[in-house]
């Protein structure tokens, strides 16, 4: 992932830099996780089974964001989009995750005080992503 780090080190977009990465067969996602947190915090949760837990509605059918995914399929660029949810005090990372699963399913898991749960190194001092945040 050096190469894809590097390239935000150098001030692309990051919409370009997760498009080189799915181009190349990477996983995109790392780029939004919190450098500070260990990598198992930041994955999403599943079932026994090992597959994800999905409960409620596909988000491009719930109604506070079925306006925007249809601005997507009318050809709107996503900047735009994300500036439309931002101006309706909206999230705009919404929009990264998957419109065919629930909102509900792709959100981090919380401990019963409302914070996340952190287990494991931060992702910057993971051994396999170390050499990433030392350029």
């Amino acid at each position: 992932y050096t190469k894809y780090f590097k390239m935000v080190k150098m001030g692309l977009p990051m919409d370009a830099v997760k498009h080189a990465m799915k181009r190349d067969d990477k996983d995109p996602t790392i780029m939004d996780l919190d450098p500070n947190k260990s990598l198992k915090s930041q994955r999403k949760p599943s079932n026994s089974s090992g597959t994800e837990v999905d409960t409620g509605p596909p988000l491009k059918d719930d109604p506070d964001y079925t306006k925007y995914f249809k601005m997507v399929k009318m050809g709107l660029p996503m900047d735009a989009v994300k500036h439309a949810m931002k101006r309706d005090d909206k999230d705009p990372t919404i929009m990264d995750l998957d419109p065919n699963k629930s909102l509900k399913s792709q959100r981090k898991p919380s401990n019963s005080s409302g914070t996340e749960v952190d287990t494991g190194p931060p992702l910057k001092d993971d051994p396999d992503y170390t050499k990433y945040f030392k350029m």
